[in-house]
Parts: structure tokens; sequence; C-alpha cells
């Protein structure tokens, strides 16, 4: 800890020492500020377009005096070094380019504004995906947080974590190989599984969920993306949209690319660790980037992690064809810090040995995957459009892990392909229809459970006697039509009416216990509906909006050493109320969920391989967030309480979070040029089961309170090329906390992964553009 805190001091001290070396070179240059905004035809504010100054009627080649991105509502600064007649040049994704004159006095600019008009190859594109807007592709607008650039930006992120989405908490108590798992309030499930995860490859949702994994149902990973790609996240109500089916009870979550990359060069890193990352777009409308990790955290534990991305992006267009081809490679491999008792959260047991960071030191984690995703929009007219899509992905994991009754080793290698073709017609402001079909096949193979001998720490290499707990093949094959129809039902109350149909084959083939053999075919039928009231802004009244569908997730079908197949599929309902409206350009929304589930016996417990029953539950849920923009920054905070309940016992839900406090903000004006980036996050205590007194095996283990606090101080040189700056993760409290009995104790104890205090440097360095229109 104290030399995380020497080496934040130390990189304190010399950044500030590096920007008064450069101010005492010569007199300050009095730069002039020119600000402005950017829309489209309609005066929609039109965010990431880049804005350049250039010299009057300077050729194309020549390099721009200063350049800036517009921010999330369409603004942007840019300094001026001298007087006179110059140019200002625009471009955007999908827009034709602007070129503008204007003349630079000493003061009295007036606001530039750039209206840009769409790229005659292109007849629609989609500018903003307001949190406030509605239509047949995004009905529902009651839980809905669009994260830009500006945002993603101020969280520097850790190990695993490309995005830390603002309301809802990451843990990632793997070293940053294994998923991590997102909460959002009152959910809870192995590794989020009531949240679905999707990657936009044009407009097609690729799915990045994977059921009936072997560490849990659902499990989603979005390690194999680099953060330097990611240009937006949102997060919706997943029940309520037909196009988004699998694991959607509770929320969908959308990674959104970007469309560009200047050439960039990223590195950070401490005494411990390193990372670093470039990419380029070679041309207009493509990219690729790549990323290498190593290090060993800041836990006595050393992780040797290491992880390797290669992600890229390229978009064809011919005729009324737009095609986006997406491919990521992903490796990682990590010797892993593990669960240890948190003392404070102990019920009287005080016979837990001292384990350092882990209770076993032989766990590690070892992960690659491949995908290759494809989109074509073929707008068919102005109103219609068919889209063509398809992916294929390879996974594999094989992990160790010690959950306190020995050492767990799982392991699979699957392969998951689907395709999906989406028909949508704007009829007239009334009626607007949407159908397709979704099909999906995932294989995994030697889905294994395999556990060994408790750990002895005067043998840390002896693994102890071999046990095979578990090894199946399993095949989940989906074929889905779903239908929705959008559109006003008067002038400011607007409808969602939809239905999709799941059929669900699944085959379990026991390697082990042959008689433990099935197929079974289900159907699930997933209502959808939302009524909204968008009324103009000038009014006092807020959006309202009322949803209601049914969602699911498929369950794991394996048996392991139980005696029954288990429930292949768990249904919820849920029901959501939202009003939001902007004051004094403040928006703020409030938010009511109430979502119940229905009973599933299906997860597998890693130390026994027997199967774990759950539910039938009820999920209720408040959350308030408030969102601004300033001139020099943006601030948007989150506040939500939950309650979630078995309702056959009337015990609380293990592990969901009560509590969620989020405050993200960017300044990005400081003296010295200074830009600060920061994010605190707060997830109360969660009860986690029962077990952990002596004299009442019944009373509830209770967890402690987790504060993140993760910031950047970042200051540009060299007129905006270099980025240098420091990272900081202020932390209390542990990540990943369950309950274990440790050997040879037969009580319960509540444990997690400490979560360590830190710093380290960045710089990033841009080469200029990658090509000139």
């Amino acid at each position: 800890m104290r030399s995380c805190w020497q080496t934040f001091t130390i990189l304190l001290l010399l950044l500030t020492r590096l920007s008064l070396t450069l101010l005492a070179q010569g007199p300050l240059v009095q730069e002039i500020e020119l600000e402005g905004r950017v829309t489209d035809q309609l005066g929609n504010a039109l965010p990431d377009a880049r804005v350049e100054l250039f010299h009057n009627n300077s050729g194309t080649k020549d390099k721009p005096l200063q350049g800036a991105n517009s921010g999330p509502d369409g603004r942007f600064e840019i300094r001026a070094a001298e007087m006179g007649e110059f140019d200002l040049r625009a471009e955007a994704a999908g827009f034709r380019t602007v070129k503008i004159p204007v003349s630079i006095r000493r003061s009295g600019n007036s606001e530039i504004q750039i209206q840009m008009q769409l790229s005659k190859r292109q007849e629609s594109i989609t500018v903003t995906a307001d949190a406030t807007a509605a239509d047949v592709f995004s009905p529902d607008p009651a839980e809905k947080v669009f994260v830009r650039q500006d945002l993603l930006d101020a969280n520097p992120g850790h190990p695993g974590a490309p995005v830390s989405i603002p309301g809802y908490p990451v843990e990632t108590a793997s070293g940053g190989i294994k998923a991590p798992q997102y909460f959002a309030p009152g959910v809870a499930g192995d590794h989020g599984e009531p949240i679905a995860q999707y990657i936009a490859v044009g407009d097609y949702l690729v799915p990045n969920n994977l059921s009936a994994n072997a560490h849990g149902n659902g499990y989603s990973d979005p390690n194999m993306l680099i953060p330097e790609v990611l240009e937006s996240a949102q997060v919706d109500g997943g029940a309520f949209n037909v196009r988004e089916g699998n694991h959607a009870v509770n929320l969908a979550a959308t990674y959104g690319l970007r469309s560009r990359l200047d050439p960039f060069m990223t590195l950070t890193g401490d005494y411990r660790d390193i990372d670093v990352a470039a990419g380029l777009s070679p041309s207009p409308e493509s990219w690729v980037a790549f990323s290498a990790s190593y290090g060993n955290g800041f836990l006595e534990r050393l992780e040797h992690r290491q992880q390797y991305k290669l992600n890229g992006e390229r978009v064809f267009r011919t005729g009324q064809h737009q095609v986006t081809l997406f491919s990521v490679g992903y490796y990682g491999l990590s010797y892993v810090p593990g669960l240890v008792p948190i003392p404070a959260a102990n019920s009287g047991n005080a016979n837990s040995p001292n384990l350092g960071d882990t209770i076993d030191p032989r766990q590690k984690d070892q992960t690659h995957t491949t995908l290759v995703a494809l989109n074509d929009v073929w707008q068919l007219s102005g109103s219609q459009q068919l889209q063509l899509s398809g992916f294929f992905r390879t996974y594999n994991l094989s992990l160790y892990s010690d959950f306190g009754q020995g050492l767990i080793r799982q392991s699979e290698f699957r392969t998951v392909a689907g395709g999906n073709a989406t028909y949508a017609n704007k009829l007239s402001e009334y009626l607007s229809l949407l159908g397709g079909f979704d099909y999906e096949r995932e294989a995994p193979r030697r889905d294994d459970l395999d556990r060994y001998g408790f750990f002895t720490p005067s043998a840390p290499t002896y693994y102890g006697p071999f046990t095979s707990v578990d090894a199946n093949n399993v095949t989940i094959g989906s074929l889905t039509p779903y239908i929705a129809a959008e559109g006003a039902v008067a002038q400011y109350l607007r409808y969602y009416a939809g239905w999709r149909y799941d059929q669900i084959d699944l085959v379990n083939d026991d390697l082990l216990r042959t008689q433990n053999s099935f197929r079974k075919r289900v159907g699930v039928n997933s209502p959808k509906a939302a009524l909204s009231f968008l009324p103009k802004d000038s009014w006092y009244v807020p959006l309202l909006s009322l949803s209601f569908g049914h969602a699911f997730f498929t369950a794991d079908p394996r048996i392991g050493t139980g005696t029954m197949a288990g429930t292949p599929i768990a249904t919820s309902r849920s029901y959501q109320f939202a009003a939001s409206k902007t004051i004094h350009k403040t928006d703020v929304r409030v938010t009511l969920g109430h979502v119940t589930s229905s009973a599933e016996l299906a997860k597998i417990d890693p130390d026994t391989g027997l199967q774990l029953n759950e539910g039938p539950s009820r999920l209720r849920f408040m959350t308030i967030s408030m969102r601004r923009s300033f001139r020099l920054g943006s601030l948007l905070t989150t506040f939500s309480k939950a309650d979630a309940r078995d309702l056959a016992t009337g015990q609380p839900t293990p592990e969901a979070p009560r509590t969620i406090f989020d405050l993200l903000g960017t300044i990005q004006k400081l003296p010295f040029r200074l830009q600060v980036r920061g994010e605190f996050e707060y997830v109360g205590t969660k009860p986690l089961g029962t077990g952990c007194n002596p004299a009442s095996l019944g009373a509830e283990c209770i967890g402690t309170s987790v504060k993140e606090f993760r910031g950047a101080l970042v200051r540009p040189f060299l007129s905006g090329r270099l980025d240098a700056g420091i990272n900081v993760l202020i932390a209390s409290g542990y990540t990943g906390q369950t309950t274990e009995t440790l050997y040879p104790s037969d009580i319960q104890e509540v444990v997690g992964v400490r979560v360590p205090s830190c710093a380290s440097v960045a710089v990033t360095y841009r080469f200029g553009r990658s090509f000139r229109p």
C-alpha cells in the first residue's frame, strides 16, 4: 500500500514539474478560444464530429493547426494562436465533409454553427441514441442509460473491465482473465445471468452471452474488446424488446464501436504492470487495433497476467447495401488471487488461518476466443430496410479455483454460430413494423468439472486425489421468430407491442453417467409492450413510460451428481414505470421496477457437483439518475435501492446488491491545461446466505460495503498529439464476496478478494489522421 502511494506521489510531482518546465521555456502565447456546435440537417446535436482549423485556402494535405471532437451536445472548442482568416473543416462518419471560412479576432468571436448533411451514399443514419427516444428498434425509454465517449474516458478501467457503465458496478475477482460480473439494482446471478450483453456490429446485436458455461449461466465476456475501440455503452430494459431475448431478464447492455480510429499508441504502467494499445484506420470506414498486457497486480499473490487482443472492423458499401465486418482474437492467462476470509464479516469464527491473498496459490485461469460477425443493411427504400447478419465464435476456458473444499478444475471448448434476418418498414408516423428470425447454436464440448484434494500449505504443489465430478457434451439450439409494431396513438403518446417465440432444443450427453443423458425441446412465449408519453421540452410535465414484458434465460442442462433433469428454462415477468425531465439543463430520471422469476433447479455446485434450487423470486427496485453536460465537462450520478427475496422462504436473495451509488464526472479545463476524470462507486452490504453463526446456522451472513474511486489526471502536449496522465484507484472493501466452508471448520465464512489501491501512469500519442477525404 505504501509503495502504491509513493508511486502516485512521484508521478504527480513529475507531471507538475513537466508542465512548469514547458511554461518556463518562453513567454506564453495568449490563445484565442473559438466555440461552436455541430448539428445534423435536422438540427440535432452531432457528437464525435472532427473539427479542424486550417490556414485560409490551404490544401487537403496540409496539417491542421488545431483540432477537436464535438461532445455529446455537439459542442466543441478550438484554441487559435493568432488572428486572421482561416478555414474550419468538419468530418463525421456518414456525413459530407463541411468546410467553412472563419475570421478570428482577438475578442468578440461569435459561436460557430456547423450543420452537416448526410452523405449521398447513405440514405439514413442514427445520429443519436437519446435516452428518451422510442422507435421500433428501441421501444422502451423506461430504463435506458446511454454513455458516450466523454464518460467512457472518465474511467481508466482495470484488467478485465473494458468499461465501467455508470450505475452498474463491475467486479473482477479473477485478475481480469475470466469475465467480470456486472450488477444491476437487485440482480443476483452467477456472472450476471439476468443481463443480456451485445456487441453492435452495424445494426446487428451480436450476442455475447454463453449459456450453460462451466462457470455459470449467461457468462458474458467483454474482455475481448479493446477499450479504445468502444464509442458507447447502452443499457436498457431488456425484457421489453423483441430483439433482446436470452438472458434479458432484467436488462440488456450493448457495446457500440467506433467508426474510425486516428492512429494512436497508449502505454499504461506502474512498477508491476504494463499495458500497450495501438490502432489506426487504413481507410475512412475501417480500423484495426491491438492490445497487450502483462502484470502482477498489487496483491501479494503474483498474477503473471498476460492478455493479447486484436480487434478490427471494415464497412463496405455497394449500391443500397452497407456491409459491416467485425472480428476479434483474444488470449488471456493469469495466476489469479483467491477468495480469503473477510475478518470484519465473520460471525464468531476465530479459527481462520492467516491465508494472505489466497486460500490456494495454485489457482489460475486461461481462456481464448475468436469472433467473426457480418451485418448487411439493405436499404430497400427510404422507409424499408432488410438486415441479414451472422456470426461465428470459438471459446475456451480452463481454470483452477479453490472454493473452500479443494481445488476445482473447470474446462470446456465451445463453438457458437448464429444468424439473423430482420425487416423493418415505417408505414407512417402511426405504424412501424418489424419482423425477423434469430438462429443460434451453442456447442460446449468436454464441459468438465473435476475436484482435487484439500490444499496443504506444507506441500503447495500437491494436488491430492483426482475426482472427475462432471463431464458433458451440451448443445443448445434456438430458432426464434419475432414481430413488433410501434407508432403514435396521439401526438405525444406512443405505443409498442411485440411478441417473440423461442423454440429451444437442449441436448445433454453425460460422458460419465449415460443414464443422465437427455434431449428436450422447450418453447417460450415472450410478449412485450410499452406505452410512453413524450411531451414537448417546454412543458412542465415529465416523460412517462410504462412497460411490461416476459423474459427468460437458459439454465444449465447438466445433471451433475444429482438424480433428475434440471429446469431447462427460467422465466420472468417484468414491469417498469419511469418518469424523466430536463430541469435547468439537467436530465433527471426516476425508474421503478418489479420482476418476478420462476423457480429453477439447474446450477451446479462447484464443490459437490450437486444442483442448486433457486426461486421463485421477486425483485423490486427504484433508481434515480441525474445527468448534465457543461461547457467544460459533464456529470452523471445514479442512486439505486432494491429488495430481492425468495418467495418460497421469504429469505433475501444472496449476493444481490441492495444499495448502489455512482458519481462520475469530467472537467476538461483546469490550470496548466490539466483535465480530470473520475468515478466514485459505492455498493452497500449484501446478504450472502446462511450458516455463518455457530450458535444459529440459520443466521444470515452479511458482507461488507465496497467503495472505489477511479480517477485520471491528464494533460495534453504538442498541440494535443500527446496526452500524459496519472490513473488512480482508491479502494476499500472486497470484490467477489460469497460464503465458503474452509477446512477443517464446518462453519461458513464470508470470503472475498481484497481490492487494493494503486496508481499508474498513462501516455497516449496520436500520429495524425489515417486518411484524407
